[in-house]
């Protein structure tokens, strides 16, 4: 017998579906980590990173609430097939430019732009897509955790690989492997045997059902209370990350394996945080969980710049990382519990948007904040905004009803 803390690979569909993403996901972040390395080693040029980065994640905020909507219209199933057949072109593309060695600057860019809109339809669908695979809603909140396990596991083998493989390859080795990777993805797919959710004959018009589901996510108090907690978290929280070279370099004058050491330690915390999600066996508790989260990683995230000592730093930032998983993934599992099933792909696309899609506005902001007031004052200020974020959801959850539906 499975131990209970992996109890959603007793669904044969959802093992399925884990199985494909493992391959998936390490391509997805050797890719990542392989088109950055080149376009910074043609171009030189750090403004370009940021250029990349806002590309690949803008698309989310934009195209995110439509992929929610369509969500609860089609065929979840067929719509995942085909998002992973495009994302294969894709990665295939990227691939056959780079070993013909005409690959532009644009190329990677307007690529990683198309990877953002695939990735903005492919995330509400998926969401959603999880209730069907784990056949009902008892192993649902497992399944997120368990998702979210092996988004992780990939963020911190895919870039491993990457480095090993850019030193004796080159990056269009890297871009080839994530293509092949596609080829398990595909064949998981054509194994799964789900049963659809039903959808309705007629539907609304576009503007109208996405009016309904933002007015039924803003209706519900627990959902937007959570979804504006996550979008602080977003904006003042996730930041750090694009803001590591500058705390390494000007608070701890250290170089690349520092900041490599610290990134490390903000993925440890993140798999910590999953490990414990996916030992859990319901949703009860999370919102106060949320709101002791939420105040942890804004507290360490306060303290940073102030430490002293990159030990101290590490450690912090494991909190930080530990901190925003368990804040990001215990708000999707709560509300994949308590929302209707005929509005789940909408309100997961608000979901994706308030997280995904607000970071790279975050990270803009924060870099601006940072060349006028410093990086030490920037940090500060984020971490003490969601530790406030934190304590005002720990004060009001005796109000949120959360009962799974």
């Amino acid at each position: 017998m499975r131990p209970t803390i992996f109890r959603a690979l007793r669904h044969r569909n959802y093992a399925l579906f884990a199985s494909g993403q493992a391959f998936a996901l390490v391509g997805y972040w050797m890719q990542a980590i392989a088109q950055s390395w080149l376009l910074y080693r043609l171009t030189g040029s750090a403004t370009l990173l940021g250029v990349l980065a806002f590309a690949s994640s803008v698309p989310i905020l934009v195209v995110a609430p439509l992929a929610g909507l369509w969500s609860d219209r089609i065929n979840l199933h067929r719509t995942m097939f085909a998002t992973q057949v495009l994302e294969m072109l894709q990665a295939i593309t990227l691939a056959t430019l780079a070993i013909a060695g005409i690959i532009a600057p644009w190329h990677i860019v307007a690529l990683s732009m198309l990877m953002g809109v695939l990735v903005a339809i492919e995330l509400p669908v998926r969401h959603a897509y999880l209730v069907e695979l784990v056949e009902g809603k008892e192993d649902l909140p497992n399944a997120v955790a368990m998702t979210s396990l092996i988004v992780n596991a990939g963020r911190f083998a895919g870039p491993a690989i990457a480095g090993i493989v850019i030193a004796a390859y080159g990056e269009a080795a890297c871009f080839a492997i994530n293509a092949l990777t596609y080829v398990a993805v595909l064949v998981s797919f054509m194994m799964i045997r789900v049963t659809a959710s039903a959808r309705p004959a007629s539907h609304q018009a576009v503007m109208k059902g996405l009016i309904e589901g933002f007015t039924y996510a803003w209706r519900s108090l627990p959902i937007r209370l959570l979804l504006g907690v996550l979008v602080v978290v977003s904006l003042l929280a996730t930041p750090y990350i694009t803001l590591m070279p500058v705390l390494v370099r000007e608070i701890y004058g250290g170089d690349a394996s520092v900041m490599g050491n610290l990134v490390a330690a903000a993925g440890f915390g993140g798999l910590c945080g999953t490990l414990f999600l996916v030992s859990r066996p319901s949703v009860r508790g999370l919102v106060g969980l949320i709101a002791y989260a939420t105040l942890s990683a804004g507290t360490a995230l306060a303290l940073l710049s102030w430490s002293g000592h990159v030990w101290i730093a590490a450690a912090l930032i494991a909190i930080v990382g530990f901190g925003i998983l368990v804040t990001s993934v215990s708000v999707n599992m709560i509300l994949q519990t308590i929302v209707d099933d005929d509005k789940r792909g909408r309100v997961m696309s608000l979901y994706t948007a308030a997280f995904v899609g607000m970071s790279p506005f975050g990270a803009v902001a924060a870099g601006a904040l940072a060349d006028v007031v410093g990086i030490a004052i920037t940090l500060t200020a984020g971490g003490v905004c969601c530790a406030l974020a934190g304590l005002y959801l720990a004060q009001r959850r005796e109000q949120l009803n959360i009962e799974p539906r």
